[in-house]
């Protein structure tokens, strides 16, 4: 009692006293901030550095778990997920920054630096949000015309190259905006360099209108077959300048997106069928009753083959030196080693056919023999 009484500590005094202490290191000033402020700050950064990393893996995770079972989704919800999945580290980081950086105050070149960071990367991350949305777009699309997936293959690349362009240079202009940086004299001055650029690169310039035009039109597309003017190959490419075909004797091919369309192409790879016309040159001595049989001969040799459809087959042409039977038939695969197998195994059997009727083909009589005149004769003995 009596140490009571002459003011001994006790529990609640230290309570009181420390608690101006506390107060006071709280609001100590630390780089322009005090230390209440930057433990808010830290406070607000981790928590954003650790729920956004956990939200997106989640989101990421199921995504992926709907693609393993082939489950089909909503479009809004496979765009949002896409989306989602694509949003980088740095993005996330830059976002943890912004909150902290909203419970502090700083000097104003600081303050700038933080705003050209976090407007540049936010822009950026806009940037690969729009193209996983055409990326995304694109593929559907691929899925829904599934049959025609050669020639969508080379025009796709085209389309994604040019949104590209599109996407990342809108992209920039807007952060350029909203850094208060007047875009319109920019856009001004690009216009002008632009014609002068576009002068000087015109060529390149027309090789990717060009290939915009075969993206859009698709008059053919990966490995078609093609033939353009005397040259013959298979697509292996399209690109923005150039495409490139595979000949048959092996080497590449490499042309001008301009110059194909400037050309005639034959597409051989959208051929459905194939007409194959050849001549049978008999000699005039084949008696009448077996001229009048070959059609109807031709006709079921030729309807025997698989994948064959007889037109017509008739005594055309009495030449000079043979009686001219023209045959037509279609041969309905586009394959081409189809129609030289068809047309092998059909040589064979109007071989058969000859030898049994004993028909004559006809020939061409031969050159005659060039004689030397006797006038250049060297008589000379020994």
């Amino acid at each position: 009692m009596g140490a009571l009484a002459r003011g001994a500590f006790t529990p609640r005094q230290g309570i009181v006293e420390t608690m101006p202490h506390l107060s006071g290191i709280w609001e100590t000033r630390i780089l322009w901030n005090t230390v209440g402020d930057w433990t808010l700050a830290v406070v607000a950064f981790l928590a954003t550095f650790t729920f956004l990393p956990l939200l997106t893996k989640y989101i990421a995770l199921r995504r992926k778990r709907w693609h393993e079972a082939n489950t089909s989704q909503p479009v809004a919800v496979e765009i949002s997920t896409l989306l989602v999945e694509r949003t980088g580290r740095l993005f996330i980081w830059s976002v943890a920054l912004f909150f902290a950086s909203a419970q502090l105050v700083f000097p104003h070149r600081i303050e700038r630096a933080l705003e050209v960071a976090i407007v540049l990367i936010f822009w950026f991350q806009v940037g690969t949000w729009a193209m996983a949305t055409v990326r995304f777009a694109v593929g559907r699309r691929q899925q829904q015309r599934a049959g025609q997936q050669p020639v969508l293959a080379g025009s796709m690349e085209i389309i994604i190259f040019v949104a590209g362009v599109l996407i990342w240079t809108m992209a920039l202009m807007l952060a350029l905006d909203n850094l208060g940086i007047q875009i319109k004299p920019l856009l001004t001055g690009l216009g002008i360099g632009g014609i002068a650029v576009a002068l000087a690169v015109q060529t390149v310039l027309g090789d990717l209108l060009a290939s915009m035009s075969i993206a859009l039109d698709k008059p053919f597309g990966i490995g078609d077959a093609l033939a353009v003017d005397d040259i013959a190959g298979t697509v292996e490419h399209i690109g923005v300048k150039s495409t490139r075909l595979r000949s048959v004797t092996g080497e590449q091919i490499i042309m001008s997106n301009t110059d194909v369309l400037k050309s005639r192409l034959r597409n051989y790879g959208r051929m459905r069928e194939r007409r194959s016309l050849f001549q049978l040159n008999l000699i005039y001595d084949t008696p009448p009753e077996v001229l009048r049989a070959i059609p109807q001969e031709v006709r079921r040799i030729v309807e025997s083959q698989p994948n064959t459809r007889f037109d017509r087959c008739h005594l055309l042409t009495c030449g000079p030196t043979a009686l001219q039977f023209e045959i037509v038939y279609f041969v309905t695969a586009a394959d081409f080693y189809v129609y030289a197998n068809l047309q092998h195994t059909i040589n064979i059997a109007l071989l058969e056919l000859f030898r049994e009727r004993k028909m004559q083909f006809a020939t061409p009589p031969l050159a005659p023999t060039p004689t030397i005149p006797s006038a250049h004769l060297d008589t000379r003995s020994g």
